[in-house]
C-alpha cells in the first residue's frame, strides 16, 4: 500500500508533463500558423491593419520639452504584432554610409537608391544621415523624420541596416566620394565593389540621382519602390499629425492641394524673377551668389520662363486653376514653405478663390511649435496630405512634384494635373495681350492638358539624357499592378 501512494506523485508528475506538453505544442502550432499568415499575406500584398494612434503627444510638455510619440500597440489594441520578414543571410562585402543632400524629397529618392544598391552589392547599410547644410539648415536626423525600427526591420529581407558602424571601426576614415550621376547597376558592381572590399566602409557625401532611370534588373526597380511605399515610413508623429489634417480637410468633401512652389530659395535658384520688383530681384539674385553650390549664376529670367522651366506665379496658377473649371468654392490646400512677397502675391488666388487652407489654419500653435525650425518634418506634412488628395497641381515639376506623383500613381493613379508650364505661359501672355478671348484661353487650357492628367502610360527614355527623359519616381511603371499595365498596353497601343 505504501508502495502504491508513493508511486502516485509519480504518476501525478507525469500526466502533468503530458498536458504541458500538449500545450506547448498548442501555443507553438499558433505561433508558426500566424506567422506563416502574415508571410503569405506580405508576399501576395494584403494590407495590413493599421497602427491605432493616439493623440499625438510630439507636442512636448508644457514647459516646452519633447516627449515621445505615444501609439497604442497593437497588444492594447487587440491586434497580434505583425512578424517582421525574414532575415536574409549573407556575407557582408563592407558597410556603406550615406550622406543625402537636398530637401526631403531629393533625400527620399536618394535612400532608395542607396538602399538598392547596398542589396544589389551585399554590403551592410547605416542608418543614412540628411542633408544639414542646405539653404533650410534643417538639424533633423533621419529618425526625427522616418520610423527607424520600422525603416530597419521592413528591410531585413533584403539588406542590412544598422543605426551605426561596429566599434572597431570608429578610428577608421571611411573613403568618401561621390558616385557618378545617372549610373547603371553594372557601374557600381565594377567601380564600387571592388573599393568597398578594399577599404571596408565607403562614404558616398553625394547621392541624388545617382542610379539611372531605367535598364536595371526588374527586382532592383521594385525594391526601390518598396523602400519608397513601404520601408520609408514617417514616424509617428508626424504620421498623426497628417492624418489629422486630413481628416480636417475631407469634412467639407473633397480637396485640391496647390503645391505652389514659388518660396525664395526656388525663385534665387532658379533665377526666375517674372513679376517681381527690381528690389526683390536684387535680393534673389545676391542669394543666389552667396552659396558656392547653386552653380548658375548669370540667369535670363524671361528666357527661362518661356522655354517652361520657371514655377507659375500665384496669379497665373489662378488664370489656369479658373481656365480648367475648378469652382469658385474649391477647397484649395496650398502645400508649401512661406511664399515669397507674402500675403501680396496671394491675393489673386484668394480673390478668386477663397477657401484657401494652410496647415497653420489645420494645427494649432503647440502643434507647430517643434516643426517651425524643422523645415523637412514641415515637407513631410505637406508630403502626406498631397498624397491623400482628391487632385494634385504642383506648380513647378521639382522633387515634390515628381515622387508626389509617382506615389499617388502607385496608390491607384489618382489625379495630378501636370502644367505644361511652356505651353502654358504662351497662352497667358497672350491672354493678357488681347489677343485671345477668356473662352478661347479656357479651351485652349482644357485641351492642352487632357492627356496630362497622371493617365497609365510608360516613361520617355532617352538614351544619353537622363536628365531629359521622365524620372523614375515619378512613373515607376515597373512596380504597378497587371490591370494598370492592361491599360497602358492599350493606351500606347492606341496612340
Amino acid at each position: 500500500m505504501a508502495k502504491q501512494k508513493a508511486s502516485l506523485p509519480v504518476i501525478r508528475r507525469r500526466v502533468g508533463g503530458v498536458g504541458l506538453l500538449r500545450w506547448a505544442v498548442r501555443v507553438a502550432s499558433s505561433i508558426l500558423l500566424w506567422t506563416a499568415l502574415l508571410q503569405l499575406s506580405t508576399f501576395f500584398g494584403l494590407p495590413r491593419l493599421p497602427l491605432r494612434a493616439a493623440r499625438p503627444s510630439c507636442l512636448g510638455n508644457r514647459n516646452g520639452s519633447a516627449t515621445a510619440s505615444v501609439v497604442v500597440s497593437d497588444e492594447v489594441a487587440g491586434l497580434a504584432p505583425p512578424a517582421p520578414p525574414t532575415r536574409r543571410l549573407y556575407r557582408s562585402n563592407g558597410y556603406l554610409l550615406i550622406s543625402c543632400n537636398g530637401g526631403l524629397n531629393q533625400m527620399r529618392a536618394a535612400i532608395c537608391d542607396m538602399v538598392t544598391v547596398a542589396r544589389y552589392l551585399n554590403l551592410t547599410m547605416v542608418v543614412p544621415e540628411l542633408d544639414k547644410q542646405s539653404f533650410w539648415a534643417d538639424p533633423s536626423d533621419f529618425g526625427d523624420i522616418f520610423d527607424v525600427n520600422h525603416f530597419i526591420y521592413s528591410l531585413r529581407d533584403e539588406v542590412k541596416v544598422i543605426r551605426e558602424l561596429p566599434h572597431k571601426f570608429s578610428g577608421k576614415v571611411p573613403l568618401s566620394m561621390q558616385p557618378v550621376s545617372w549610373s547603371s547597376e553594372k557601374y557600381y558592381l565594377r567601380q564600387i565593389l571592388p573599393l568597398v572590399r578594399k577599404h571596408k566602409v565607403i562614404r558616398f557625401s553625394r547621392t541624388d540621382s545617382r542610379l539611372a532611370n531605367n535598364g536595371l534588373p526588374l527586382r532592383l526597380q521594385k525594391l526601390r519602390c518598396r523602400v519608397n511605399y513601404n520601408a520609408l515610413r514617417f514616424t509617428p508623429c508626424i504620421e498623426a499629425l497628417g492624418n489629422k489634417m486630413i481628416s480636417s480637410l475631407r469634412k467639407t468633401g473633397s480637396f485640391v492641394v496647390l503645391h505652389l512652389r514659388y518660396e525664395m530659395d526656388m525663385l534665387a535658384f532658379s533665377g526666375c524673377t517674372h513679376g517681381c520688383s527690381n528690389q526683390e530681384t536684387a535680393e534673389l539674385t545676391r542669394m543666389r551668389y552667396a552659396y558656392p553650390w547653386w552653380k548658375e549664376k548669370e540667369i535670363d529670367s524671361e528666357k527661362k520662363r518661356l522655354e517652361g522651366l520657371c514655377p507659375l506665379t500665384p496669379g497665373e496658377t489662378t488664370l489656369v486653376l479658373k481656365a480648367l473649371g475648378f469652382p469658385r468654392d474649391t477647397r484649395i490646400y496650398i502645400a508649401s514653405g512661406e511664399i515669397y512677397g507674402g500675403e501680396k502675391r496671394l491675393a489673386a488666388l484668394k480673390t478668386e478663390f477663397p477657401n484657401i487652407v494652410r496647415k497653420e489654419m489645420l494645427l494649432s500653435d503647440d502643434e507647430l511649435r517643434l516643426f517651425k525650425k524643422h523645415s523637412t518634418q514641415m515637407a513631410a506634412l505637406d508630403y502626406l496630405v498631397s498624397v491623400a488628395s482628391d487632385v494634385f497641381i504642383p506648380s513647378n515639376d521639382g522633387n515634390m512634384a515628381k515622387v508626389v506623383e509617382g506615389h499617388r500613381r502607385f496608390m491607384g493613379f489618382h489625379r495630378t494635373i501636370q502644367l505644361d508650364r511652356k505651353k502654358l505661359v504662351e497662352l497667358i501672355d497672350l491672354f493678357e495681350d488681347q489677343e485671345l478671348s477668356w473662352d478661347e484661353f479656357c479651351t485652349a487650357v482644357k485641351e492642352l492638358h487632357e492627356g496630362r492628367m497622371s493617365q497609365p502610360m510608360r516613361r520617355k527614355v532617352i538614351p544619353g539624357q537622363p536628365k531629359e527623359e521622365d524620372y523614375f519616381y515619378a512613373n515607376p511603371y515597373e512596380c504597378l499592378g497587371p490591370a494598370t499595365k492592361r491599360r497602358e498596353k492599350l493606351k500606347h497601343t492606341e496612340t
